[in-house]
């Protein structure tokens, strides 16, 4: 038994501090925030003046400062290209320019697929250059804002070929697929009677989004999951 004269001497030890560890919910938040402001909230804007009376082209014009401000800010500021931000901007200015065609109802059929064509290249050319545009939005739906998720996803994206791999995949599916279906629009525009094309041309999108969505999944999303889950597994051990 120490005497109290040691027990006052005695150093003492401090308990090792324990890192606080990230809310899944901010993390989540946080990885999805690229999204709410630079696609969720142009599109909430746009939709919010049309419902408030405003025209098409006003709507499109104002839905777009957000974006073009993220920009340009990012382009001067931190020297880089925000790629939602721009795609979102370049999608508004086409449609505000393809706005002005009137007259001819095949050619306001092909509204939609410059919309489409624009999207989907900008999906196909980030892929191939191996910076695919579409994982800033897959990211968060695989890691779930979980911190081993995360982190794995970062030790994966900078150091693992296959897991590159996939990432491009997904994306370059997608730019594929609305290019596809930019191309078929296009053709069944001056080939199809316009009644027949304004109803196939739904259609279209859909069994595009649908294919898009299956094929995506199986070339890149899983096996992106099978890898994050692995990574995730091997640093917990």
């Amino acid at each position: 038994m120490s005497s109290p004269a040691a027990t006052l001497t005695a150093p003492v030890v401090e308990a090792p501090a324990v890192a606080t560890p990230i809310a899944p919910r901010k993390a989540l938040l946080d990885s999805v925030k690229p999204l709410l402001v630079d696609v969720a909230l142009p599109l909430a804007t746009y939709y919010a003046l049309k419902a408030a009376g405003l025209g098409t082209f006003g709507a499109l014009a104002w839905s777009s400062v957000v974006p073009a401000v993220r920009t340009v800010w990012g382009a001067v500021r931190e020297r880089r290209l925000n790629g939602l931000a721009a795609l979102m901007v370049s999608v508004n200015v086409v449609s505000l320019l393809l706005g002005l065609v009137a007259g001819d109802p095949r050619l306001m059929l092909l509204k939609d697929s410059g919309v489409s064509s624009i999207i989907g290249l900008a999906f196909l050319v980030t892929a191939l250059r191996g910076r695919p545009m579409l994982s800033a939005g897959l990211r968060p739906w695989l890691t779930r804002g979980e911190a081993a998720k995360t982190a794995a996803w970062e030790r994966l994206s900078a150091g693992s070929p296959a897991f590159r791999r996939a990432e491009t995949r997904f994306s370059a599916v997608w730019g594929g697929a609305l290019l596809a279906e930019c191309a078929v629009r296009a053709v069944g525009a001056y080939t199809v009677p316009v009644e027949t094309m304004v109803w196939a041309g739904t259609v279209l999108m859909i069994v595009t989004m649908v294919l898009a969505f299956l094929v995506s999944g199986r070339v890149g999303v899983v096996p992106m999951e099978r890898m994050i889950a692995a990574e995730a597994g091997s640093s917990e051990r």
